[in-house]
């Protein structure tokens, strides 16, 4: 019998999880403290230790699954794996392993030919693109986009752009909480999973060691988004919420909050459209210079 006691994902974790993260940085939205204890409920997220590897288990929709190990200084993935193997057969699961980056399914075909049967996880794709893009806007590819924001700021000439602080967070909850409000959610809606998770967010932001800008009109905050550094090159967006009432919103909090955190980075990570096609077309209207491609990993390990 194999012994592997995985534990909630809590806030004083984060040191220990970072150490592994940090040591083996990706430019997967998943290999991501901040995502593990936001959606810790939603998706039963826990994390154990396997031969100084960090293994994260999940589970949505009664699918059990691993995120790929991460090891440290002289940590043994391929015995990792084949513990958690165990772990699956004896709790009666499918083993499975989800968000398998290109370099993740590069390892596992090293360490097991022919073992790995991987299936591309399109819905989950990272839309990855250049800061200065985001910031400049230049070319006709994005006219549409300078057109709605050219309409915001001659329309709100006196609006404020303000780094997100302490002070400001309950606003951000409130203007949360008014998006949510407008999709009459139900309990059991993914949005309405997601909505927690951005609560949670917010209420342990400078713990998380996030950042943040807002935009304010006449002093009322109507969009805001928070985001931290991934790798050294990379920012990753959490969340963006603004009023879909006001026209260029949306551009304007997004070329700010790159311009203001972000232009010393030479890439922004946006995560994934979760399959849902309106998602999906405002991603790829921003033309993302690629996509951090996942997969799930199946097939029984052999000794």
């Amino acid at each position: 019998m194999v012994f592997i006691l995985f534990q909630p994902v809590l806030l004083e974790d984060k040191e220990v999880i970072d150490e592994f993260l940090h040591s083996n940085p990706s430019e997967s939205s998943n290999c991501n403290f901040t995502n593990f204890y936001m959606w810790r409920k939603p998706y039963h997220i826990e994390w154990t230790v396997v031969d100084d590897c960090l293994c994260v288990k999940a589970s949505h929709h009664g699918q059990t699954y691993l995120l790929p190990p991460v090891a440290n200084k002289g940590g043994n993935i391929d015995k990792a794996l084949v513990a958690i193997l165990r772990y699956f057969e004896e709790m009666g699961e499918q083993f499975m392993l989800k968000g398998v980056t290109v370099e993740s399914k590069a390892v596992l075909e090293a360490l097991r030919p022919g073992n790995f049967q991987f299936v591309s996880d399109r819905d989950n794709f990272d839309y990855v693109y250049l800061a200065e893009d985001l910031i400049g806007l230049k070319g006709r590819k994005y006219s549409s986009k300078k057109n709605h924001l050219n309409y915001f700021k001659r329309t709100y000439s006196q609006y404020q752009y303000l780094s997100i602080t302490n002070d400001l967070l309950p606003s951000c909850l409130e203007t949360a909480l008014e998006w949510y409000d407008l999709r009459g959610l139900d309990e059991e809606s993914e949005i309405e999973l997601e909505k927690a998770a951005v609560i949670d967010l917010l209420n342990h932001y400078e713990v998380l060691g996030l950042s943040g800008g807002a935009i304010l009109i006449d002093g009322k905050m109507e969009a805001f988004t928070i985001g931290e550094q991934l790798t050294s090159n990379m920012a990753l967006v959490h969340i963006e919420k603004g009023n879909p009432n006001i026209r260029g919103v949306y551009q304007a909090i997004n070329q700010e909050f790159c311009r203001d955190r972000w232009s010393d980075m030479k890439y922004i990570n946006r995560e994934e459209d979760m399959g849902m096609e309106g998602l999906r077309q405002a991603k790829e209207s921003y033309h993302p210079v690629k996509l951090v491609e996942k997969y799930d990993a199946f097939m029984a390990l052999k000794e």
